[in-house]
């Protein structure tokens, strides 16, 4: 990451975490204002010299000339200062990850769930605070990665880093994604699939999952495999030539 102006995995979750305690204060302001403060890159040790007095100032002067001033109470502050340290995210409410190995799943597909809070779809592409990615096998469903959206939000194309983003993903799911996305999406090789409703990851994908055996067409595109209904058909038409 050594173009990036957040150092790590590690950093991003702290500021995507803080930002969210701040309001949910826009996450590529608050970068910008956090690499006037403690320059590029931002990493973990700077994070950690934060004050609570250092934050205020930030909110209040810099931060407000980008015109992203939140107002934001005693407590607020405390909360985002001792994230940014790295103060309880070990008890956030980030997903553990299943341990997995590259190509242990032959046939599987790489799938990215957007959410906001657990393991659960319940965020739209654009602002979803991360990205639950999981391998789908017809035997097993295991989360392979949990990846934070804060380094994606601090790109001058925001749509196009989160979509770069996940681009080893096949599919992913969204409560909602706007057409310019979408597109940006696609042009990516993931296909986008909306799911209003959400609900749990593992529950949504379970009905990706019953369908590997044999994948509708636009599934089986993905999979890189013929569908049901043209397999189906190719039988019945070497039986009449038969």
């Amino acid at each position: 990451m050594s173009n990036s102006p957040i150092a790590s995995r590690e950093a991003a979750l702290r500021i995507a975490l803080a930002a969210r305690a701040l309001n949910g204060l826009d996450v590529k302001a608050f970068v910008g204002a956090l690499i006037e403060k403690l320059e590029s890159p931002l990493t973990e040790s700077k994070l950690s010299k934060l004050t609570v007095e250092d934050l205020r100032t930030l909110l209040a002067g810099d931060f407000a000339e980008q015109s992203c001033h939140v107002g934001v109470d005693a407590e607020q502050l405390k909360e985002a200062v001792r994230l940014l340290w790295g103060q309880g995210i070990e008890h956030n409410d980030f997903p553990a990850v299943d341990a997995y190995i590259d190509g242990e799943m032959p046939g599987s597909i790489r799938v990215a769930v957007a959410a906001n809070r657990g393991e659960n779809l319940d965020g739209h592409f654009g602002s979803c605070d991360r990205f639950l990615v999981y391998q789908v096998g017809q035997q097993a469903i295991k989360l392979i990665d949990v990846r934070s959206t804060a380094e994606a939000d601090a790109s001058e194309d925001k749509n196009a880093a989160r979509s770069a983003l996940i681009g080893d993903c096949q599919i992913v799911y969204v409560q909602s994604i706007g057409g310019p996305a979408a597109a940006k999406i696609v042009r990516a090789d993931v296909h986008p699939i909306k799911k209003p409703s959400g609900g749990p990851a593992r529950e949504v994908l379970l009905e990706l999952q019953g369908r590997l055996a044999s994948p509708p067409p636009w599934l089986a595109q993905i999979m890189g495999v013929p569908s049901a209904s043209l397999a189906r058909f190719e039988e019945e038409l070497e039986n009449e030539e038969q």
